[in-house]
């Protein structure tokens, strides 16, 4: 009774929401989603820096987030390669000395915090000639002005960057008084236009000032109130005439310190300056704002401008333009031919004379429905992947992200279970099942940040390898170079070498080396004969007929069948302890691609040997697994941003719902493709082998055409 109502159930909600029905609301979705971001960044703008510069929250304790984009972590190389023979200038208070040596600690760690404090504090990098000054000037007045005024007036001493701003010095020694305030706007006015004039030439940022502990403040502080700050910024910004809409400003507001101090003043040490993991956010926060535009890190979004489209998208642009008007006409035609031969009505008899009609869908219209289908899908990719019309955002783990998903879905996967339709070893359903859990468990390792819990990576990533291979699911001649080269034990300058060479390196570079392929490579090189193996002792037993793949039976006698449980068991726990207590990454790297087989061959036998685990799968692992590829694929570009080191965010602000409605289409859109490629490869591919060959010289011919122009495309960028 219970499988015939949950049967009866299935068929009740399948009648209502299906698979098409799911995808026409993703299609929807994405309409209104993309309608909405573009509105929104016609009415507030479209420069990220802006963004960068005035708005943010923390995620957890000390991860800075940007509105609508990602920020870059610079390192110390980096940083130097951006200022190269850059001249950086930190003109105002103690607050603004604060930010030039958390600023100068990016370029240099070791330069510490010595020297004059009421004066002027120099700093220079011989190797990259950079120099970063700190001028002290603490009050908004005639000192001020005549320093930036030099500037104005000598090009060659003018500083690439100017960081200013000042206020507490001139609370505290007028004692707060309303006639300072005055003073204060009369002198900022007088600077504006030097300001507004460096600015054309320069990156100027006016640094708002930031909140205060009043409660820590000492008693000759007392009298510098958050009353008195606010009022102090506000005549800055209306002077300087840069509110958060005025993105054509030349001076631009660095406000976005004071929502960092509101929630971090509260750990100064007197109240009046900042810890020094806020200093830190704010000086890494300028670093993006002026290197981001030059270097283009893949994890910095916020202020770099959208990529110009290349040679090879706009022609992929103009072959789905021209497929969809393809498929509408033939579509059209089709119609109009489907009314002509609709039955009529027989007016002696009142009877309908039903014609007979062909209802074979033509390969021509498959053809066009597909790259239809497809082009549309592109769309979508290039909008969520490079046209930066969707925000994106910086990833923050905790053990709730990553550990409530992992449970909520093995809920699922065991309460979806069916009978198999066969019980063989590794039989379609258990691969398809093997695959689904496995990639579901990646994608929340991706989407949840657990860069820290490598372990799991590790155990999944070979299980994913050797799994691939051993179910010759289109992988095998990847994995066959692997092993192959792995017998060789090629050096890594001869594998550079040979993955360099045109047009390999098309297939195998990533920003100009081969890096990835060859650590990817190292890590699962042996996977590939640990398959082999398992494939030549499975067919070795089951011609001896050693084993008992019926319904219900076990694998081996009960003896063996029981012993091989208990090792199994032993040896899988083994080693997921040793993963998960490794701590040097380089030395468990080592180690894996030998011991890995371990693990696989555990988890195969504790799957298989007993034959009522053998007799049932999971069916929602498993329709998960039968689009493995295609999740795998399109996470990277319609799922997470910054070949995942982020994500990308549909709906700002409410990060649960986000999760759930780019979740949503991004499945969809992987099962779209599934499909779809499924009906081309029945096109393209067919039976008949003189045809095969000459649609395969086809597609060969296409694929040179596409490293040729690649080939124009990178001589005409260099």
């Amino acid at each position: 009774m219970a499988a015939l109502a949950y049967n009866l159930g299935k068929r009740e909600i399948n009648h209502y929401f299906s698979v098409r029905s799911a995808k026409v609301l993703a299609l929807v979705a994405v309409l209104l989603l993309a309608a909405c971001h573009l509105a929104s960044r016609r009415y507030r703008g479209n420069d990220s820096c802006e963004y960068l510069l005035s708005s943010g929250r923390f995620l957890g304790e000390k991860v800075w987030q940007p509105h609508s984009c990602m920020m870059h972590k610079y390192k110390i190389s980096e940083a130097k390669n951006c200022l190269v023979d850059k001249h950086i200038a930190f003109i105002g208070d103690s607050r603004i000395r604060q930010l030039f040596y958390s600023f100068v600690k990016i370029i240099n760690p070791q330069f510490k915090e010595e020297g004059n404090k009421h004066g002027n504090i120099p700093f220079e990098d011989k190797i990259s000639s950079v120099k970063v000054d700190f001028l002290w000037h603490p009050e908004v007045n005639g000192s001020m002005k005549q320093c930036i005024k030099v500037w104005t007036e000598d090009s060659v001493a003018k500083p690439h960057v100017i960081v200013a701003g000042a206020a507490t010095w001139s609370i505290k020694i007028h004692n707060g008084s309303n006639e300072a305030l005055s003073q204060y706007k009369m002198n900022i006015t007088s600077i504006a236009p030097l300001l507004e004039k460096l600015a054309k030439t320069s990156d100027v940022y006016w640094v708002l000032q930031d909140p205060v502990y009043e409660d820590l403040l000492s008693e000759n502080r007392k009298m510098i109130t958050n009353e008195k700050i606010d009022a102090y910024n506000e005549a800055a910004v209306s002077i300087l005439n840069s509110s958060t809409r005025n993105s054509k400003s030349n001076v631009k507001m660095f406000s976005v310190s004071k929502l960092i101090a509101q929630e971090t003043i509260t750990e100064s040490l007197d109240g009046l300056h900042l810890p020094e993991s806020s200093r830190e956010t704010s000086a890494m926060i300028l670093m993006n704002v002026y290197c981001n535009k030059i270097l283009k890190p893949v994890d910095g979004s916020c202020c770099q401008p959208r990529p110009p489209l290349t040679l090879i998208q706009k022609l992929a642009a103009c072959f789905f333009t021209l497929s969809i008007i393809g498929y509408l006409i033939f579509y059209i035609i089709h119609r109009n031919t489907h009314r002509k031969n609709k039955p009529c009505t027989d007016l002696e008899s009142g009877e309908e004379k039903k014609n007979i009609i062909n209802t074979s869908v033509s390969p021509l219209e498959v053809l066009l429905q597909s790259f239809c289908k497809l082009g549309l899908i592109m769309a979508y990719f290039y909008m969520c992947d490079r046209a930066n019309l969707f925000m994106k955002e910086n990833k923050f783990y905790t053990h709730s992200t990553f550990f409530i998903p992992i449970i909520y879905i093995l809920v699922l996967g065991v309460f979806y279970n069916e009978n198999t339709k066969e019980t063989k070893v590794l039989n379609r359903e258990q691969t398809d099942e093997w695959k689904g859990w496995m990639q579901l468990v990646i994608l929340i390792y991706h989407i949840s940040g657990a860069s820290t819990f490598l372990p799991v990576y590790m155990h999944i990533r070979v299980l994913v390898a050797a799994y691939l291979f051993q179910t010759g699911y289109g992988h095998f001649s990847y994995f066959w170079i692997k092993g192959d080269f792995g017998i060789h034990r090629v050096c890594q300058g001869a594998f550079e070498k040979i993955f360099s060479l045109w047009p390999l390196s098309k297939c195998f570079e990533l920003k100009g080396n081969v890096y990835e392929w060859w650590f990817r490579w190292r890590l699962d090189r042996y996977v590939v004969f640990h398959g082999m193996l398992f494939a030549f002792i499975y067919l070795a037993l089951q011609k001896r007929q050693v084993l008992s793949e019926g319904k219900g039976e076990p694998l081996f006698s009960n003896k063996i069948s029981n012993f091989l449980l208990f090792i199994s068991v032993v040896s899988f726990l083994t080693y997921s302890i040793w993963a998960s207590s490794c701590k040097n990454k380089a030395e468990c790297n080592e180690l894996h691609p030998s011991v890995s087989v371990v693990q696989i061959l555990a988890f195969i036998l504790i799957r298989n040997i007993p034959g009522y685990a053998r007799s049932v799968y999971s069916s929602f692992f498993a329709w998960f697994g039968k689009i493995s590829l295609e999740l795998f694929i399109c996470q990277y570009h319609i799922w997470l941003a910054a070949d995942t080191r982020g994500i990308l965010v549909l709906i700002p602000g409410n990060p649960m719902l986000n999760i759930i409605v780019s979740t949503f289409i991004f499945v969809c859109v992987a099962h779209e493709i599934s499909q779809i490629t499924n009906d081309l490869a029945q096109i393209i591919i067919p039976k008949d082998n003189s045809s095969l060959l000459k649609r395969l010289a086809c597609i060969a011919a296409f694929f040179c055409g596409l490293l040729i122009l690649s080939s124009i495309q990178d001589k005409s960028r260099h």
